[in-house]
């Protein structure tokens, strides 16, 4: 019986047994990609090679902000860019008023250009979050214009289409990069503990369960307005000091390059490709598709041939892996250990049979008549 029910245990739940053995692994995981991420422009110190990982961490962290409300939520937000452009002009503008010089001093504007992004989403999101699916998509897309136009109009704080200059960097050779590289990585890192942290919170099932139903989830009693602010906030946050280090690298910005399009089609896609609200996901789709985009761009320059690849391959995702890689290959890995699990056990030989002591048979009447 006992082997019966261990059987019966693990293979009704073979998520949790699979979870259990899987789980060392993801550890293993996690620090073998912070320590090549924390080696990789020591060995690899080509300025083309640390721009391109550069540019990827900037979508990598990016793309889990973006996460971070979209994929635990549920709401599809195509207007992240207004959080870039902001955090663009927030660092530039405080740099030229504050007369700020070039070196390590213009990285603390980061975290005040992170607030100041999360401080335009309250009105954004008090706008926006009121609808729900489709019409909140176009919502976005209609707020992220606006703020395109507006940095065009207001020449008096961004100076139109002339744009801001920022502070040169004093660094040069193969080591300017480096201040960078590693900026956008303590970005992403928090990022990514940010992410785990919602993940495995009350919060952060409150987000799952507005993501589920969000009806339900209000008459639960989820403040499902409140949360999903919060979270709208949170991740324009970092999405704005992505801006930041981003226009302080490439030392100018213009309107229709810190509040760009493409910017929020590339981080869209990035975690649907790796696997939408999970916390690899976003990192996965920026590692495999930021190196494609670079090359794109280089090679065939920005004739706009690149964004329709960009768009072949989003339809591709969607319709071929709507779940992205990491949950597939989660799927197939528990998969795995659920059949490894529910192999029936050999049952055990049975015990032999106790020989019963022989016994004499009772006579029949006409002998028991004698013998008595």
């Amino acid at each position: 019986m006992a082997t019966v029910a261990h059987t019966q245990t693990s293979a009704g739940q073979p998520g949790r047994s699979g979870a259990g053995r899987w789980k060392p692994f993801q550890i293993v995981f996690w620090l073998a990609c912070l320590i090549a991420a924390i080696v990789f422009p020591l060995v690899f110190s080509s300025p083309a090679i640390t721009t391109i990982a550069f540019f990827t961490l900037v979508f990598a962290a990016a793309g889990t902000a973006w996460n971070i409300f979209c994929g635990y939520s549920g709401y599809i937000a195509l207007g992240h860019a207004v959080f870039f452009g902001s955090g663009c002009y927030t660092i530039a503008i405080l740099c030229a008023h504050w007369h700020i010089a070039g070196g390590w001093l213009p990285f603390a504007v980061v975290p005040l250009a992170g607030v100041a992004a999360a401080i335009v989403a309250v009105p954004f999101g008090v706008v926006a979050l009121r609808t729900r699916r489709h019409t909140f998509v176009v919502i976005t897309i209609a707020i992220f214009f606006i703020f395109q136009l507006l940095a065009y109009n207001l020449r008096g704080i961004t100076a139109g289409s002339s744009g801001l200059e920022l502070p040169i960097p004093p660094w040069s050779g193969y080591v300017f990069n480096l201040p960078f590289y590693y900026v956008i990585l303590v970005i992403l890192i928090l990022a990514v503990v940010t992410s785990w942290f919602v993940r495995h919170s009350k919060y952060g099932l409150e987000l799952l369960a507005i993501r589920d139903d969000e009806d339900r989830a209000r008459g639960l009693g989820v403040r499902t307005g409140l949360v999903k602010l919060s979270a709208f906030m949170l991740s324009a946050f970092f999405v704005g000091m992505c801006g930041a280090v981003w226009a302080y690298f490439v030392e100018s910005i213009y309107p229709n390059t810190a509040f760009d399009a493409q910017f929020d089609v590339l981080i869209a896609l990035m975690a649907f490709l790796g696997g939408l609200g999970t916390i690899a996901g976003p990192l996965l789709g920026a590692l495999i598709l930021q190196p494609v985009t670079q090359y794109l761009t280089i090679s065939i320059g920005q004739s706009g041939l690149n964004l329709v690849v960009e768009g072949v391959i989003f339809l591709a995702v969607i319709l071929l892996l709507p779940q992205g890689i990491v949950p597939a290959v989660r799927e197939l890995i528990f998969r795995r250990f659920a059949r490894r699990d529910a192999m029936p056990v050999a049952p055990a030989p049975p015990a032999p049979a106790a020989v019963a002591p022989a016994t004499e048979p009772n006579p029949p009447d006409s002998v028991a008549a004698e013998r008595s």
